[in-house]
């Protein structure tokens, strides 16, 4: 099963509408699909349709109670989805887990042997605490949503500072799969300008799907459904099927390389 982290240490950034968005356009291509919610605003949860009644067992059991992963999946109403639910109960872990020898690798341990599913999504909060650092040492492979404004770069550089570190102290595998341009409104001048910059500094790593700025991305978590469920033509939906079909070429790579 591949493992990809999305991650972003800053709020508002589109992180958990493209964790919901890619993990369905997957699952739609066939790939039998696991999401993974770290947040614990459950925001992902939610943006599937997994209510409150659904989530008796949660990353928070995965993660301090080490429960066994079949027991924390929740099937979704999209075909192939399955996810590991959310609740407030996780904003605590960061405070359980501290005292914990093997702290950083309890996600690791979670996931190791599972094979399930083909591919796992692990939505983070917007921190770089220690969900997110489970997050990294137990991923393949890292996905950056970055928001196109002013202070991008700046965020992403903490960010990559991470990646290094846990790459030199926890997993030395941890690789980039790509940063993802998301909120891009071609209205804006300033929006053309960040793109600008941060192709011409990260070059190939920047996926050539951009997440435009678009309302049914935003009205679709209210109704439970990811937003290639609710409006598969609308602009939103359509750059995550292209920004999913790209990650499929990318991760191809990946294994012919490896």
């Amino acid at each position: 099963m591949i493992t990809i982290a999305i991650a972003n240490q800053k709020g508002g950034v589109g992180k958990t509408t493209t964790a919901i968005n890619v993990a369905t356009a997957m699952a739609a291509a066939g790939w039998r699909t696991l999401l993974i919610d770290l947040d614990p605003q459950g925001n992902a949860s939610t943006g599937v349709g997994i209510d409150a009644a659904q989530r008796e067992m949660t990353s928070y059991d995965l993660l301090v109670d080490n429960a066994p992963i079949e027991e924390c999946i929740v099937s979704s109403n999209v075909a192939n989805l399955d996810v590991i639910p959310a609740t407030v109960d996780l904003s605590g872990a960061e405070v359980e887990l501290v005292g914990k020898d093997d702290r950083t690798a309890l996600m690791r341990n979670a996931l190791a042997g599972y094979d399930g599913h083909d591919i796992c999504f692990v939505d983070c909060p917007p921190s770089l605490g220690l969900l997110t650092l489970n997050a990294l040492c137990a991923a393949d492979t890292l996905l950056v949503p970055l928001q196109c404004e002013f202070f991008a770069l700046e965020g992403l550089s903490q960010l990559l500072n991470t990646v290094e570190m846990v790459q030199q102290r926890f997993n030395p595998d941890l690789g980039i799969v790509g940063i993802v341009l998301t909120m891009f409104d071609r209205r804006n001048r300033l929006t053309d300008q960040v793109a600008e910059d941060v192709r011409e500094c990260l070059g190939a790593l920047v996926f050539e799907a951009v997440i435009p700025r678009n309302v049914r991305l935003s009205e679709a978590p209210s109704h439970g459904l990811p937003a290639l469920v609710y409006d598969q033509g609308c602009m939103g939906s359509r750059a995550y099927v292209e920004l999913a079909r790209e990650l499929t070429g990318r991760l191809k790579h990946e294994r012919k390389a490896a």
